[in-house]
């Protein structure tokens, strides 16, 4: 009889922990969402735009570490950094220079010069990787950097798409904002020397783009809900 109580109460404590697993399974696979539907948790545009720049944040300061590290590995000479032609392949996108200008744009404007930045930078990073991780002088924590800020870039795209969704569901912005083609690549001689100035200008490039986009973010949001630490 103690045997079959026993039994009986680890039977019950496994169903107790499996239903208990289901419902925590079921909390983590709600998703975020811009509108109310169900199984989604609604997120306000002030806190999408707080996680759209805090992500911004974190891309602009591994691509920072990574262009240090990247200097220190392969182009230890000033001279050899200084002749790199910076030759950015987003030089064909036009954005505003400046906060004042910035500022000026129209706000479907602004966001899609930030999408067409993001959307180029796509393949770009993906390549970078794949070469990083080729370059036996790069430890793996540096290339796997690189492939962090590719999924970075994937991710924060997808944000600022949730953002231009809000933003039009609540009227802020009057047309939707279609998804940019890339630019062109730059085609740069094929050579050994080309490929490892061809990625460090990547690299500059990026910095430089990264850092417009997050302050781009900020300044949009500053614009549309300016109560919130502005």
């Amino acid at each position: 009889m103690p045997g079959t109580i026993k039994s009986v109460c680890v039977v019950w404590l496994l169903l107790v922990s499996v239903l208990f697993c289901s419902r925590l399974a079921g909390v983590r696979a709600v998703s975020i969402c811009t509108n109310a539907h169900a199984g989604c948790h609604v997120l306000s545009l002030a806190n999408l735009f707080d996680r759209v720049i805090q992500h911004s944040t974190r891309m602009h300061s591994i691509t920072n570490d990574l262009h240090s590290e990247f200097e220190q590995y392969f182009l230890p000479s000033q001279n050899h950094v200084g002749r790199v032609s910076h030759n950015c392949h987003t030089s064909t996108i036009i954005t505003p220079n400046g906060k004042g200008n910035a500022q000026r744009l129209a706000r479907e404007e602004l966001t899609r010069v930030i999408l067409m930045l993001l959307v180029a930078w796509r393949d770009p990073l993906w390549h970078f990787h794949q070469s990083m991780s080729h370059q036996h002088d790069f430890n793996n924590f540096s290339s796997n950097k690189a492939l962090q800020m590719s999924d970075m870039v994937h991710e924060l795209r997808k944000g600022v798409e949730k953002v231009a969704e809000k933003m039009q569901k609540l009227g802020i912005i009057k047309t939707s904002i279609s998804k940019p083609a890339p630019p062109e690549a730059v085609q740069l001689a094929d050579s050994a020397r080309w490929h490892l100035m061809k990625d460090y200008d990547l690299l500059y490039c990026f910095r430089r783009d990264s850092n417009k986009i997050h302050n781009y973010l900020k300044l949009l949001k500053c614009r549309i809900v300016p109560e919130h630490e502005c």
